[in-house]
């Protein structure tokens, strides 16, 4: 344990599995107490109680914008304090838009874009009262490059850059460090509806990364000198031409 993040309170969405779960060991395994959040209650709990007692299990339901605008005082009532927040929580649709379920994209973009900036919006006046914190996005490559086979996501992670960049620039005069890890394809649940023969050719030629090391990349983000920020961090399998 490097413990580079010793005494720090992170809270983390969508923490009960993939990267926001990875996110969570590697925080704590640099000393810092993370606030586990997501809505899979039991499973949440389970891994809090498997990790160690540096981790408290909170239970909100992203799409809940009451639960989400409620999310600081929760956070200092179990934690103490809030130093870092990682915005994780998301979903994933692919496929052409013309044969796409709105109602699906609709479930998707207030996941990706609603409930995201309304949970940033939630925490930034604690931060900005103490003049210091880190704000960080997992967002994804596809927010700085269009990609043909997902464009209803595409246009939730271009959404998370606008946000991300411009209200970065009104808090960093307050010590508030605002970036975002932009992945290529991580072996997650989000990416269970890609097509098959996709996913084992993926498989097959190292084209997929996983969980653990956009987890790294957040490490090496929240560990910088405080005037120094990664504002995007675009991490991809060497086999991935972008």
């Amino acid at each position: 344990m490097a413990n580079r993040l010793g005494g720090k309170v992170a809270a983390i969405t969508g923490a009960a599995s993939g990267i926001g779960l990875e996110c969570t060991r590697h925080l704590v395994e640099e000393g810092a107490t993370v606030v586990m959040i997501d809505r899979a209650a039991d499973r949440l709990r389970a891994l809090a109680a498997e990790i160690g007692p540096n981790v408290h299990p909170l239970v909100v339901d992203l799409l809940d914008a009451s639960q989400v605008s409620g999310i600081l005082p929760r956070i200092l009532e179990i934690a103490g304090s809030l130093d870092i927040f990682h915005a994780n929580a998301g979903a994933y649709v692919g496929g052409p838009a013309a044969e796409g379920d709105p109602d699906i994209w609709d479930r998707m973009l207030n996941l990706n874009i609603n409930a995201a900036f309304r949970s940033v919006q939630a925490v930034l006046p604690y931060m900005i009262e103490r003049k210091t914190g880190d704000i960080l996005f997992t967002s994804s490559v596809a927010g700085v490059v269009p990609v043909v086979w997902e464009p209803i996501y595409t246009a939730s992670k271009f959404a998370v850059q606008a946000f991300l960049h411009a209200t970065r620039r009104q808090v960093s005069q307050y010590g508030i460090r605002m970036g975002a890890v932009l992945p290529g394809p991580v072996v997650t649940a989000l990416i269970e509806d890609w097509p098959k023969e996709k996913m084992e050719e993926a498989l097959a030629n190292g084209s997929l990364m996983q969980p653990k090391e956009v987890a790294e990349a957040i490490v090496f983000m929240l560990t910088r000198p405080r005037n120094v920020v990664i504002r995007d961090l675009v991490i991809l399998p060497n086999s991935v031409d972008l």
